[in-house]
């Protein structure tokens, strides 16, 4: 760029400063820190440089994103100049005076050199004063991103499922991928359970929803009908248990009825072979 040649433009001299990184995943927070790299003169010229995923697996750990897609991010990023790929994990002098740095900024917390080559990987360039400090965005990280991703990792298997992925694609056995739909099945049916809990609730808050002075208004009428259907239901009862009562007694009297001329029935019988007995005798 034109910029990147000159410098001086007009009477505000060109300041380039540098801001580097592994931005895997990159998102706001670092594109807020590039912002404040960009504003930290009124004429500045932003050099970004990216760790390669060799030196950043070594030191720091596996990347989600390769160094070709991070270097790509941050060609998109509008407060970026110039990116530099492959950058070092420790800025040398050498490297300052290669790209002809005048400041490099980064936040203030000590960056742990796991190269072994300091305590801090920005000790070299704070001890010559071309540090300047930059703040972190709290709430957002790369790494606060890969924790959502773990925390429901079920869920964005199954999105991906429904895509069209596989579970090879996925790395997901068999039965881990029918576990998974079952449980999403019945998670699914717990929601439309709910959903339909909810939609019941609010017709009877509808229904139910009237105003104190409406209820007012309307209790004794609604006290009345609830007696009266009250009333008109112990009736009914009362009712049906009289004439069960009425049934059970004119059974229990047909029965007395039959029994007793039964009876008779048998003295007259007891009669009559005593009579016989006798015309016999004689």
């Amino acid at each position: 760029m034109e910029a990147e040649e000159e410098c001086e433009i007009g009477d505000q001299k060109t300041v380039r400063v540098y801001a580097d990184g592994i931005y895997d995943l990159f998102h706001f927070g670092h594109a807020r820190s590039l912002e404040q790299a960009k504003k930290l003169f009124p004429n500045t010229y932003l050099l970004v440089g990216c760790c390669n995923d060799e030196i950043t697996h070594k030191y720091k750990g596996k990347t989600v994103m390769t160094d070709k897609e991070r270097y790509e991010s941050l060609r998109h990023c509008r407060w970026v100049d110039e990116v530099i790929p492959d950058a070092p994990w420790v800025i040398t002098q050498e490297f300052i005076d290669k790209h002809q740095i005048d400041y490099v900024a980064h936040d203030s917390l000590p960056y742990a050199d796991t190269s072994g080559a300091g305590k801090d990987v920005y000790e070299y360039v704070k001890s010559i004063g071309k540090f300047k400090e930059t703040k972190r965005t709290d709430g957002i990280s790369t790494s606060d991103i890969i924790m959502r991703i773990i925390k429901d990792y079920n869920q964005y298997v199954m999105r991906n499922l429904d895509r069209g992925y596989t579970r090879k694609d996925l790395g997901v056995s068999y039965v881990k991928e029918k576990r998974l739909r079952m449980n999403m099945g019945l998670k699914k049916l717990r929601e439309r359970v709910k959903k339909q809990q909810e939609t019941v609730g609010k017709k009877i808050q509808t229904v139910a929803g009237m105003r104190r002075t409406e209820w007012i208004e309307n209790a004794d009428r609604l006290v009345a009908g609830f007696l009266e259907m009250f009333e008109e239901g112990c009736h009914k009862m009362g009712t049906a248990i009289r004439d069960r009562i009425q049934e059970r007694l004119r059974a229990q009297q047909i029965k007395s009825l039959l029994y007793d001329e039964w009876e008779e029935d048998d003295d007259d019988d007891e009669f009559g072979d005593d009579e016989s007995a006798e015309y016999c005798s004689s």
